[in-house]
């Protein structure tokens, strides 16, 4: 009975089914397609059989990220994330032509479900999924307290329990699929599968971090340069790597938690062979745990991906993985808190990576989550669609930029089955992004005029092979040629002042631009309260 159904799907959904699957604070380099040691087949598998983006961008930071990747506009004209002035941020509220995509989907026959993390304003069947499972509990793997299905509350999970978020949010987006096959066969389905991994705390199984227990003794020097060497021979260009910058720690002071965390933390990349014994162990300890994170979502995802091929619905359905942002340099202890003699992975532990193996993880950008240089911004886009991409182009690179807000864009064209062209509503304003669809034909179709960021007084712009970045509001413009200069370690801001002073203006007049646009019609509700997350973002994820 399945497989007739399964066929049913095939045969009668001529718009195809789309499938994004978003990691949180997953490094450029955390995949094994993307120079990683970590163990990813599944996904690796897309990207041999499909395409991988090699400059791709998001806003640095997880609910900026979540609202232009469901709305298409960059967070600040939709109040997601911080405009000086204006109610903003996490607790910003969207204007209300600030559709999320299933709202638009649903109008051209879609089925949606969404599985995981949510970090956008709302509820989710309110905005236009028609099952959800949403975890808002990113601190306890094991025994979420806040959880809803179709947003209804759930009872918090006791810990010792068996559950593990990869593991669930993986087993409602089967349920979720089997249930389509079963019930909606005749309707194409769009699927957001949101992973709360590898986002701190450090909390994986103890079968999947063993398979990591000595791997990283070596340290994130030797870690990083074998990453290098590896993604250069998968066709990734890389033009050098750089030291890291040793007196980069994490964006927001903890010293309490620092200390908390005893003999074995350090809070800046130092030089591997500077750490002694302790440290060194308690490090290659914390980076196991993230490798078995990254290995475990891979596995899930393997599972989903079993159950859209019996379906008969995996030639016809658009694959997107990619991560909210780059690896986090964060440091923390929250929820309920860390205790030094558990078990490292376990329920009652809080780690994080830090900055040295956020470094790693990022290789060989620059910087971490939050900041706008490379590092912060530069996440995986694989692609995997065998109805559309020629077994020619196949495993190939598409080496120009692409950022989230292209995603909508890119998702309507293909339910519509043509250029979606202005798909925004009437009165709204023109939305930033374009199509990706050229890109999965052609190695040239990707040439860009401008991309723009701004987050925590973290500013940039890019304008072809040009960017200027800056690392918080009063800090100097730096200007990178990056065609040539990914890493981001030859500042040419000096030779180059006029083109730093047109940059400069431009990025102000966006951000001018989107105050504006911010500004109206701010929801009465909302007035008065905070002016959105500055610096005291971390509390909240």
């Amino acid at each position: 009975m399945l497989m007739a159904t399964s066929s049913a799907i095939a045969e009668k959904s001529a718009q195809p089914n789309v499938l994004i699957i978003l990691a949180d604070d997953l490094g450029f380099s955390d995949l094994g397609c993307y120079g990683s040691e970590i163990s990813t087949p599944n996904l690796d598998a897309l990207a041999k059989d499909g395409l991988r983006f090699s400059q791709f961008y998001n806003t640095a930071r997880c609910w900026p990220s979540r609202g232009t990747l469901l709305t298409g506009y960059y967070a600040q004209t939709i109040r997601r994330d911080t405009v000086p002035g204006v109610p903003s941020g996490g607790r910003g509220v969207r204007p209300t032509w600030a559709k999320l995509l299933p709202q638009r989907l649903q109008g051209l026959g879609y089925r949606c479900y969404h599985t995981g993390k949510w970090h956008v304003d709302g509820k989710a069947l309110a905005n236009g999924f028609d099952h959800s499972y949403m975890i808002q509990d990113q601190g306890r793997f094991f025994g979420p307290r806040v959880h809803f299905e179709d947003d209804v509350p759930q009872p918090p999970v006791e810990p010792d329990t068996g559950f593990y978020a990869t593991r669930i949010i993986a087993d409602h987006a089967v349920s979720f699929l089997k249930e389509h096959a079963a019930k909606h066969a005749d309707q194409p389905f769009f699927h957001y599968l949101a992973f709360t991994c590898p986002h701190f705390p450090l909390h994986a199984l103890p079968e999947d971090i063993a398979k990591y227990q000595d791997v990283y003794q070596k340290g994130w020097d030797a870690v990083r340069e074998a990453r290098w060497h590896k993604m250069k021979a998968e066709g990734l260009p890389s033009d050098e790597l750089l030291p890291m910058e040793q007196g980069i720690g994490p964006p927001y002071a903890f010293p309490e938690a620092i200390a908390a965390l005893g003999a074995g933390e350090v809070n800046l990349p130092l030089p591997w062979k500077e750490l002694n014994e302790v440290q060194q162990k308690f490090q290659a300890q914390k980076m196991a745990i993230h490798a078995a994170m990254v290995d475990r979502m891979d596995q899930e995802i393997g599972r989903v991906l079993a159950q859209i091929r019996e379906m008969g619905a995996m030639d016809n359905t658009l694959i997107l993985f990619m991560s909210d942002n780059g690896a986090s340099a964060e440091m923390m202890i929250r929820d309920d808190g860390h205790d030094p003699t558990a078990a490292p992975g376990s329920a009652a532990s809080y780690l994080c990576i830090g900055p040295g193996w956020s470094g790693a993880c990022n290789t060989p950008l620059r910087r971490h989550k939050t900041w706008v240089h490379e590092g912060g911004i530069s996440t995986p886009l694989v692609v995997h669609w065998p109805a559309k991409v020629e077994p020619a182009m196949r495993g190939g690179w598409r080496n120009g930029p692409a950022h989230l807000i292209d995603i909508v864009p890119t998702i309507l064209s293909v339910a519509e089955g043509q250029d979606a062209g202005q798909w925004w509503d009437p009165g709204a304003p023109p939305a930033p992004g374009r199509s990706l669809l050229p890109a999965f034909q052609s190695v040239d179709a990707l040439p860009r005029e401008e991309l723009w960021w701004c987050h925590e007084e973290n500013r940039a712009l890019r304008q072809g092979e040009w960017k200027i970045v800056a690392s918080g509001k009063n800090a100097p413009w730096e200007l990178y040629r990056i065609a040539s200069d990914r890493s981001e370690g030859h500042d040419l801001a000096k030779e180059y002042p006029d083109r730093v002073r047109a940059m400069g203006a431009r990025w102000q007049a966006v951000m001018d631009e989107n105050t504006r646009i911010a500004s109206i019609d701010v929801p009465a509700l909302e007035k008065g309260k905070g002016k959105g997350k500055g610096r005291n973002a971390a509390k909240e994820e």
